[in-house]
């Protein structure tokens, strides 16, 4: 089988923000869609929000008029659940309680044609779980839509352990003919992006944590220096905190509390003090009327070094030696090559951030990871107690020469930005080893889903192949909770490289 039949009838039962959403999604795509919420009115209520949406497309000219009339004659809330009996797709979109949706399964079953196609949109209950209730689980998938289901793109098809594989091509293929990017998962928590995107908040949350940074200048420079579009602390205000510790608890639960998707301390406390973000009026930021602004921490003005020794090529951050040189900064090579870091003119050395800390060695500052550095507006910088003003005075006024904002953070091991990419493409690793997707579905997740700058395998292949592995295993070896400790299948992909390039 392949995508749906346009004339076939597709029903959404649930009319909450993404219950509409799908439905619009499916009546734009030119199908006869039915609504059903367990409240009455609700699906009247529904379709008239539907209708609004509808009106607003043709007055910004994106639906002719007759489109958008023929679409409102299409949608037609459903009084009963008997009156999905015709569809040939049902979507669920309820609460997200598994209870809740075995019933509502168990109840369709008794109604739809043995042909009809069962979707949930779950995005953190077991599809295999929400399907062991039903006679023929085999027809049921995820079909799991982003919010605005509308504008985002990505559709997660999530197939169960009972799962027909004609079942998930059917939706696939139903997805792609919506004009949606689906990709095709396996039946695990958090599914791919809510999976690998726990690294993103909790590492941001950790920095917090450790006092390495306030949220501002870790959201300043997530985005400014990351590539990020948003920071993880103002991303989880707009989610909602209660929303987004709620994904990150289901995942850690569902993982038999595995180390690496511990839940943040600091998010539950803001979450039991009613802080749930911008819906609250608070949340990691005030946005109550009159409040001030955060700002990031940005350091004052310091003169440029009037040279850099440059000992090595600096790895991933090699694109610096010529925006130093266009910077009128002198750049002296060291034939000797001791390394992959800056030395300063006072002695100092700057070096990017590699998993271990500035006070383990002496006058030593770090820099951060970033995903463009000619791009960048912000870099962070992170030093020790033991780091002379001298040197933090040098590597910030060096990084100003290069028309760059300068925060300074703690003495944090992997800083920001690197920690968090490693361990980004640390999970997408050992997802694709243990079956979940294939890279190229994981990369358009993320990039998609959640708006990466890059996907995880291509930042695997521009930081290079032994990157992550290398950082990761100084994080664990400075936190040997295992948290850090690199997954096998990244370890097997390091390691067999670093085979391959040895031999050669």
């Amino acid at each position: 089988m392949t995508a749906l039949d346009l004339a076939g009838p597709v029903a959404v039962v649930g009319t909450g923000t993404m219950g509409q959403g799908i439905a619009q999604v499916a009546l734009l795509a030119g199908h006869l869609v039915r609504l059903y919420d367990t409240a009455p009115g609700r699906a009247r209520e529904a379709a008239r929000a539907i209708g609004a949406r509808i009106d607003r497309l043709v007055e910004k000219n994106r639906l002719t008029a007759a489109d958008g009339d023929a679409a409102r004659a299409r949608l037609l809330p459903a009084e009963h659940l008997t009156d999905l009996a015709d569809c040939t797709l049902v979507v669920e979109a309820v609460l997200e309680e598994l209870g809740a949706k075995q019933e509502l399964f168990r109840a369709l079953e008794d109604i739809v044609g043995e042909d009809c196609l069962l979707a949930t949109n779950t995005s953190s209950l077991s599809v295999t779980a929400v399907g062991g209730a039903l006679r023929n689980p085999g027809r049921l998938v995820g079909l799991h839509f982003f919010n605005p289901a509308p504008l985002l793109p990505l559709v997660e098809v999530v197939s169960g352990y009972a799962t027909d594989v004609s079942s998930a091509t059917r939706a696939y293929e139903t997805a792609r003919a919506w004009g949606k990017t689906p990709v095709a998962c396996a039946d695990t928590p958090g599914f791919i992006v809510n999976r690998i995107a726990r690294p993103f908040y909790a590492e941001a949350f950790a920095v917090y944590e450790a006092q390495g940074a306030d949220p501002a200048t870790i959201d300043a420079v997530l985005r400014e220096c990351g590539g990020f579009r948003m920071g993880a602390f103002e991303l989880t205000d707009l989610i909602g905190q209660d929303v987004n510790e709620s994904v990150t608890h289901s995942v850690w639960r569902s993982f038999f509390h595995d180390v690496r998707f511990t839940p943040s301390l600091a998010q539950r406390r803001l979450v039991e003090s009613g802080r749930l973000g911008r819906k609250s009026g608070q949340g990691w930021y005030d946005y109550r009327e009159g409040a001030e602004p955060a700002e990031p921490h940005t350091a004052e003005p310091r003169p440029a070094p009037a040279y850099v020794v440059a000992e090595g090529d600096l790895g991933p951050a090699s694109e610096l030696l010529a925006l130093i040189r266009e910077a009128g900064v002198q750049v002296r090579e060291d034939e000797e090559d001791h390394g992959t870091r800056l030395v300063l003119p006072g002695g100092g050395q700057l070096t990017l951030a590699d998993g271990q800390t500035s006070v383990e060695f002496r006058d030593v500052v770090y820099f951060d990871l970033a995903f463009d550095y000619r791009k960048a507006t912000r870099i962070a910088l992170s030093a020790s107690q033991d780091t002379s003003a001298q040197t933090l005075s040098e590597a910030i006024g060096l990084f100003q020469a290069l028309g760059k904002d300068v925060s300074v953070i703690g003495d944090v091991p992997g800083m920001i930005v690197a920690r968090t990419v490693a361990r980004i493409v640390d999970l997408a690793h050992d997802a694709v080893a243990k079956g979940v997707a294939t890279e190229e579905d994981i990369d358009t997740a993320m990039r998609l889903g959640v708006n990466y700058p890059l996907g995880p395998f291509e930042w695997s292949r521009r930081l290079g192949r032994t990157w992550a592995c290398s950082l990761l295993d100084d994080l664990h070896e400075r936190d040997p909770s295992g948290r850090y400790a690199p997954s096998l299948a990244l370890y097997r992909h390091s390691y067999a490289t670093e085979k391959r390039e040895g031999a050669s």
